[in-house]
């Protein structure tokens, strides 16, 4: 049917279906080993507790939790994650400084909402997550693509950026782990950020969902913890680490923005799920969310090791791949007469499946790499699709 006689904002003409959530429509026969969705394992999620404490919460202060209240959210809960933003990210922030919001996702719209006219510029990875592609684009920004190596951003390449192009109004970087190449950004690298947004005076919004998914080497600080002049928006959530069906998440911004943010939430959907909240704080409150991190972690690792070492052993020479220190997701770099959308059609019909790379870079191009994910399969179906992978892949490079 033909939306054209709906009338509709044209703002409406730039969007498109996430290649991701589409793709994972194709994915569902059981028979398909799927490397696509950024899913983490649903059977670590804790279940049995989140039952106890479900039915504590609505026995002792259901007329509460089933009730509205505060945009900014639950104040336990935004207690809660300023201790923990500090002692994990090594940041400076307090409970003040916190909204909830429903999922991170809503904080990528939000901050779209709050930044961008029509024609602004975005200056991100190359390649970036294609949720906030999606998110800024219906605001029709112009997205400056920044050269991005094994250590993050290229200051040289950064600054360029910074000084070509009027009207930049942030710089969009996801520093650990990044989805979806797997890269985690070196200090050196961080710091440089940091210099850059000041001397410029451009926004950062950092985005980590993954910087307590690792499995090696020493934890980094948050380009918020290196922030000294409040330049710095950090989102977070409990998705990767937790529950994503919770769709319980934050951000940490100073006041003046902060206060935008609320603004926005009011009108949006007035404040994430009290229930939730209280859910998320309870947990928290009993368990911690150390140990369950911990498990999460040791399986991940497991997982990627797999993948990797038939990688190692299988993958054609012509395919590089990144080896991440943690998170969810491997990169993999064709050569460049190759097209991973092409790749993925021979892997269905084997029944594995991936991310084609090219929907990661919102100017188009470099449809020569893939996304893959290790979280969500088995052992066995991880060693299993890897080798179906590797298979189609010494045919398709022939």
């Amino acid at each position: 049917m033909d939306a054209a006689k709906y009338n509709l904002a044209q703002r409406m003409d730039s969007l498109r279906a996430s290649e991701i959530r589409e793709l994972l429509k194709l994915t569902q026969r059981p028979e398909v080993i799927s490397f696509a969705g950024g899913l983490p394992a649903a059977e670590l999620f804790p279940a049995q507790e989140m039952a106890e404490i479900s039915r504590r919460i609505l026995e002792t202060e259901g007329c509460k939790a089933l009730q509205y209240s505060a945009t900014e959210g639950d104040p336990t809960l935004r207690q809660q994650i300023a201790e923990r933003m500090n002692a994990k990210q090594q940041t400076q922030v307090s409970a003040d400084d916190i909204l909830i919001t429903s999922g991170s996702q809503q904080g990528l719209e939000f901050s779209a909402k709050i930044f961008i006219d029509e024609g602004d510029v975005i200056l991100c990875e190359s390649p970036t997550y294609l949720g906030a592609i999606n998110a800024f684009r219906s605001y029709q920004p112009r997205f400056v693509e920044v050269e991005t190596d094994d250590n993050g951003m290229v200051p040289e390449a950064l600054e360029k950026a910074l000084e070509e192009n009027d009207r930049v109004k942030f710089i969009y970087a996801i520093p650990d782990f990044q989805n979806p190449s797997g890269r985690t950004w070196s200090l050196e690298r961080r710091q440089a950020l940091i210099d850059l947004s000041l001397k410029y005076g451009v926004v950062v919004l950092e985005d980590s969902p993954y910087a307590e998914l690792r499995f090696e080497g020493e934890p980094l600080p948050a380009l918020k913890a290196l922030d000294k002049n409040d330049m710095v928006i950090f989102l977070g959530t409990f998705s990767k680490v937790f529950c994503p069906g919770l769709r319980c998440a934050w951000l940490a911004a100073p006041a003046p923005l902060l206060q935008r943010y609320i603004m926005v939430k009011q009108g949006a959907d007035l404040h994430t799920s009290t229930l939730i909240q209280r859910q998320v704080a309870s947990f928290v409150e009993l368990h911690g969310l150390d140990d369950n991190i911990s498990k999460v972690v040791k399986v991940y690792r497991r997982r990627r090791q797999l993948m990797l070492d038939v990688f190692a052993e299988e993958l054609p020479k012509q395919a590089t791949f990144t080896k991440p220190e943690g998170g969810m997701f491997l990169w993999i770099t064709l050569p460049e007469d190759k097209s991973g959308r092409d790749l993925l059609e021979k892997c269905l019909e084997q029944n594995v499946a991936f991310v084609p790379g090219g929907a990661f870079f919102p100017n188009g191009g470099r449809e020569n790499t893939a996304r893959v994910n290790f979280s969500c399969m088995s052992d066995e179906k991880i060693v299993e699709g890897a080798h179906r992978f590797c298979k189609v892949m010494k045919e398709f490079l022939g």
